[in-house]
């Protein structure tokens, strides 16, 4: 493997003159970093990061701490993150909380502790001390699709998604199809996703003259085992929801499998629509009808707003808007076929 002495060789220059070309500096001349870069490319030679680290206080690696990575919306964030990072030249490590705090701390510690240039989070359960530490110390930082509001955090720019334009379609798309009794799984109160899905719901039910009643309320935690749990509860009731939302993609399967654990069929017996959409949906019977929150998106402004703290410019929070994917999961006329 090419040494950096290699390269000043080839190039006819100093090994601080290839330091300084490597690392970008201003004062080197663009003839001779040009002999410089060529000579990199002819030998191969690949700078040590660490090393490198060293020198410029910088990893060029960004850190990423995820609320589940068994959630196929955060799967996908992660990747549209990854890809954002590499196209710039950074590397991403990822950390999985599994939805406790406990290990949101352990991830961010350790990723604190491997020198990471920036720090990017879905925070859990309305965050967690290590967590909210350092955000307040400066470290460069960005809430991606839930965030925390508190003192000292409104410095760090929120990369989200709006969805109470969505909401409020599926509310319309469900009143349109004769639904009348409409129920949701919840996520977690503690979560801004949690608390904002279900005040869209409400709000728009009460726009089309219906009450979200406190028994057509489930709390769930984003997994599916809650939403399997929640449904149950609900076709207990002596008079059940014709229809169930459930806010996100994971206990929607879980309601389903509840629904037809029993019997019972969708849409014929109890309509079922989810917010997160994923690529299987489409593939589950009948499809599900969902609202898709724009992932790629997310994970790109994510990046580009992080790097721009991390290399000293001013961040901005952005707000993405999601839109509804109807399908068949909520009494839909079946499309004809060309």
């Amino acid at each position: 493997m090419p040494a950096i002495k290699d390269v000043a060789r080839r190039a006819g220059v100093s090994v601080a003159t290839v330091s300084r070309v490597l690392n970008d500096h201003p004062s080197v001349r663009a003839d001779t970093r040009e002999r410089v870069l060529a000579a990199v490319a002819d030998l191969g030679y690949r700078p040590n990061a660490v090393a490198r680290s060293l020198r410029t206080d910088q990893t060029r690696t960004l850190g990423l701490v995820i609320s589940d990575v068994l959630n196929p919306f955060f799967t996908e964030l992660a990747r549209s993150v990854e890809d954002a990072a590499r196209e710039l030249d950074y590397s991403v490590v990822i950390g999985n909380a599994d939805e406790r705090p406990d290990l949101q701390d352990h991830h961010v510690r350790t990723l604190m502790d491997r020198r990471i240039d920036g720090l990017l989070v879905s925070p859990t359960d309305g965050g967690s001390p290590m967590m909210l530490a350092a955000a307040r110390a400066g470290t460069p930082m960005v809430f991606v699709d839930r965030w925390i509001e508190g003192e000292g955090l409104d410095r760090v720019p929120v990369i989200r998604t709006d969805g109470r334009g969505a909401i409020r379609a599926l509310v319309a798309h469900l009143c349109a199809l004769g639904h009348r009794r409409v129920a949701i799984i919840a996520g977690p109160a503690a979560t801004t996703t949690g608390r904002e899905r279900v005040d869209a719901f409400r709000s728009a039910l009460r726009e089309f003259g219906l009450e979200l009643y406190e028994d057509h309320i489930g709390q769930g935690d984003f997994q599916a085992d809650s939403g399997r749990r929640v449904t149950a509860r609900f076709l207990d009731l002596p008079h059940p929801p014709d229809a169930i939302f459930a806010a996100d993609n994971l206990m929607a399967l879980g309601a389903m499998d509840e629904i037809r654990a029993r019997g019972l069929r969708v849409p014929a017996d109890v309509a079922l629509a989810a917010f997160d959409d994923i690529p299987w949906f489409v593939h589950t019977d009948p499809p599900i009808t969902a609202i898709a929150q724009p992932t790629g998106a997310l994970g790109r402004a994510a990046v580009t707003a992080l790097i721009d703290l991390v290399e000293g410019r001013p961040a901005e929070s952005v707000t993405l808007s999601a839109r509804l994917v109807t399908r068949r999961s909520c009494g839909e006329p079946e499309r004809s076929k060309p």
